[in-house]
């Protein structure tokens, strides 16, 4: 059944993207991640304009991270402090980010720009969790992880207006979580996605929170953040598509509750290397569409 998308402008088979919802959800309920990064390259692969799959993706985000954020209130893993700092910076990253978004618009690359970020970012993830499967799978003993908090880095350590977060029992600046936000809201404007993969390292390894509050937190302040970007996409850029949103989300709700079931079964280290490998081929399709020569070399169709 083709459905008309208003904001794309562009009819689009509305199982299609039911469909992709639902392996997104699938993805995300299997190996642990928001999806954002992957759902936005299978919407250019679809024929959706890049600015208008970041900025529905955003809108996504928002509702997909309630119920883990819920879940997460439930159990005392959210620090509320940190994460209200780190949603200053985020709200005002989504603001930069969205400048910088309205200025690709404007000299007409934002579709090269946005694939590109995304080939590097999903290239580097890839090998990264590629690598690490791999390293993993040829160690011989299993170390323990630690879930205390890190040594703080002594430059961080002597950053002025310093705060107490009795939550994670952390006396820092509190320009870091700041400044991590500020990141995290650049990402949620440019590529719609919620930067938890970036953001959780940041705040264990920067920071030196607990790995499990750090996961809590940086969920809590995406919605937020993706938040934002979404209202300044929707009345800033005019790129998020509604109904394309709202078969998304119930793709993904339906396909998430399968993978929370299929996860059960696989093992974590065969997640990570299938995961690493499907990021690696979204990546390769990627950069295949930015090198190869267009079917049309000259188009007077305006996206």
């Amino acid at each position: 059944m083709q459905i008309y998308l208003p904001i794309a402008e562009i009819s689009v088979p509305a199982e299609t993207i039911f469909i992709l919802g639902c392996t997104v959800g699938f993805l995300s309920g299997v190996f642990g991640v928001g999806g954002g990064f992957l759902t936005t390259p299978f919407l250019i692969f679809l024929g959706i304009p890049p600015a208008v799959a970041v900025g529905t993706q955003a809108n996504q985000l928002v509702a997909s991270g309630m119920s883990g954020t819920i879940g997460h209130f439930k159990r005392g893993n959210v620090d509320v402090k940190i994460g209200g700092m780190m949603l200053v910076g985020g709200v005002v990253g989504s603001f930069i980010g969205i400048l910088i978004f309205r200025l690709l618009e404007y000299l007409g690359q934002i579709d090269f720009a946005v694939s590109l970020l995304y080939v590097v970012l999903l290239s580097s993830i890839g090998v990264l969790m590629l690598s690490e499967s791999i390293f993993s799978s040829f160690k011989k003993k299993t170390v323990k992880s630690h879930f205390n908090a890190q040594r703080v880095n002594p430059f961080i350590a002597r950053l002025p207006y310093k705060m107490r977060f009795p939550r994670s029992k952390l006396y820092i600046s509190a320009l870091v979580p700041i400044g991590i936000g500020f990141v995290g809201g650049i990402l949620a404007a440019i590529l719609g996605i919620g930067g938890g993969f970036l953001l959780v390292p940041a705040m264990i390894y920067i920071l030196g929170m607990p790995t499990i509050l750090a996961a809590g937190t940086s969920l809590f302040q995406i919605i937020f953040t993706t938040a934002a970007a979404t209202l300044m996409h929707a009345t800033m850029n005019n790129t998020v598509d509604i109904v394309l949103g709202i078969i998304l989300i119930v793709g993904g709700v339906i396909g998430s509750q399968f993978g929370l079931v299929f996860a059960r079964v696989i093992k974590p280290n065969h997640a990570r290397t299938i995961l690493a490998i499907l990021v690696l081929a979204v990546s390769g399709r990627l950069a295949y569409k930015l090198l190869a020569t267009p079917y049309d070399l000259y188009s007077t169709v305006v996206m």
